[in-house]
């Protein structure tokens, strides 16, 4: 595979994790009600999220309310806050950098500037990839302790919902195609520095007797 073939692939899959990572911050399902009790017929189900909570009923209505007061969130939903919104924003400017820098694109001249901004590029989604991980498995962590533990009730455990696979699948493709990105553009320097090579074609012409001139081979 080519580089360019390579810096398009691995930007294809970064624009497609910071999709992931804008729904998974919206989506209100980070942590769902959990059902241990064996009852077949459950009245509601209880969604919470970084902006609301949403209670659905069984008949299929569905009421969200948003959080009153952002400093009496718990530290990990202010964490996953923040992080979140802080990615999608380095997420847009990581792309910015990536087309500036891409070998498609001719906004900067080719050469070791080009090769160190699409670097650039392809590390900022690896951070985002970094970031992203960090409010996912701390949410994680924090369900499937109180999920363990015996002194919290049933009916206050919960479980993870899908807008924490989605941050982990976000997470898998930033990561990947971030390292797409830094491995298509060459080495900084690496065939600079030299003078070019130029080859010119032979002008001798042979004299009036068939032979060359002796003045070309002095």
């Amino acid at each position: 595979m080519s580089s360019a073939a390579r810096e398009i692939l691995g930007l294809g899959l970064c624009v497609v994790g910071w999709v992931g990572v804008i729904l998974a911050c919206g989506l209100p399902t980070w942590q769902v009600s959990a059902y241990i009790d064996g009852h077949i017929v459950v009245a509601q189900t209880t969604w919470e999220g970084l902006w609301m909570n949403c209670v659905v009923q069984s008949t299929g209505q569905m009421q969200c309310k948003l959080y009153d007061s952002i400093l009496a969130l718990e530290p990990h939903m202010q964490a996953g806050r923040a992080l979140t919104v802080l990615v999608a924003l380095l997420g847009l400017v990581a792309l910015m950098v990536t087309v500036v820098g891409a070998q498609c694109t001719t906004c900067v001249r080719a050469g070791k500037a080009k090769s160190w901004i699409v670097l650039a590029g392809g590390v900022l989604y690896i951070l985002c990839g970094v970031l992203v991980l960090i409010p996912v498995c701390w949410f994680a962590n924090i369900i499937i302790s109180g999920f363990y533990n015996p002194k919290v009730p049933n009916s206050m455990k919960r479980e993870m919902g899908a807008a924490l696979y989605i941050g982990w699948a976000a997470t898998a493709l930033l990561l990947l195609g971030g390292s797409l990105i830094c491995c298509s553009c060459s080495c900084p320097g690496e065939g600079e520095g030299g003078f070019p090579v130029k080859y010119s074609a032979s002008t001798r012409r042979p004299a009036s007797s068939g032979e060359y001139d002796k003045k070309n081979y002095v």
